[in-house]
């Protein structure tokens, strides 16, 4: 009896010590909702540094946090899942989307190039992970799921909110930025807004070319224009730019201001599409 009490006492010690780390926020986050990121949130603000490079090295040993909020997604019902908001599911997939790929780098950490993939990308980029994104699973809502399928089938095609491609991060430095917090669906507006313009705040993302007459934009806008039309396809063409292109530039005109804003909804001036960098968003080491 004592030994069961003692027990007892011991149990809810640690469950009081977790209850006082566990942020307020994400404490509220898993009572109303019924899952729990807090894991997840660790990671990031633990191996995501400010210009949004990961310590894949550091990860991989310390690789606990992760796996367990991977295991919390597999084990998700779709009956929890259905009383969410709209925003609260698209910040749900998202954070699986982001998460899972930092998932897929340390299963294969340190990455190892194949010939013949190394003669188009760099040695260190999830290029080299063959089946990365089609063929390598990984359990959701207790469903096998590929990255490609989170992204094209379910956030591309369920949700109309093109603000996800300043928000989806495949691990490289083509990428928009990788946030040290999940996406949450309160704020998720908030965010989504914020990567947007940290994106086109990036001259390797976003540049206006004035000398050339060249808008330089990230391949993301030519990769993924037809997502933008049905919400910012303006109800004229911008220039002699067809419709997905207008859509485009009408969106990233949204997050300009004054003679840059001007100019991109003025379209006159060629597109040129940024060659994407596929190198590993990894922390370099310190010298």
């Amino acid at each position: 009896m004592s030994r069961q009490f003692n027990n007892k006492i011991c149990a809810a010690i640690l469950s009081a010590i977790l209850g006082l780390l566990l942020p307020c926020s994400q404490a509220q986050e898993t009572k109303e909702h019924g899952f729990d990121s807090s894991g997840y949130d660790w990671v990031l603000k633990t191996f995501v540094n400010e210009q949004a490079m990961v310590d894949y090295s550091k990860l991989k040993a310390q690789r606990r946090q992760l796996d367990a909020f991977a295991a919390a997604m597999g084990k998700l019902t779709s009956d929890t899942y259905e009383k969410w908001s709209e925003k609260d599911k698209i910040a749900f997939w998202l954070n699986a989307y982001n998460g899972l790929t930092l998932k897929a780098i340390i299963d294969n950490y340190p990455i190892e190039s194949s010939f013949l993939r190394s003669r188009i990308y760099p040695k260190n980029s999830i290029r080299q992970i063959a089946g990365v994104w089609k063929k390598i699973t990984f359990m959701v809502m207790g469903r096998n799921m590929t990255l490609g399928h989170i992204e094209d089938r379910i956030l591309r095609a369920k949700f109309d909110e093109p603000r996800i491609h300043m928000a989806m991060v495949c691990a490289a430095m083509g990428c928009p930025p990788l946030r040290n917090e999940p996406y949450e669906g309160d704020k998720l507006d908030e965010q989504l807004d914020d990567q947007t313009r940290r994106f086109l705040g990036n001259s390797a993302k976003f540049k206006i070319d004035r000398g050339k007459n060249r808008l330089r934009l990230s391949s993301i806008f030519e990769w993924f224009a037809g997502d933008f039309v049905k919400k910012y396809g303006p109800k004229k063409n911008i220039g002699k730019h067809d419709k997905k292109e207008s859509a485009a530039l009408n969106f990233v005109a949204l997050y300009l201001t004054g003679v840059q804003k001007d100019y991109v909804l003025a379209g006159k001036f060629k597109i040129k599409y940024l060659q994407y960098d596929w190198s590993l968003n990894e922390q370099r080491a310190q010298k």
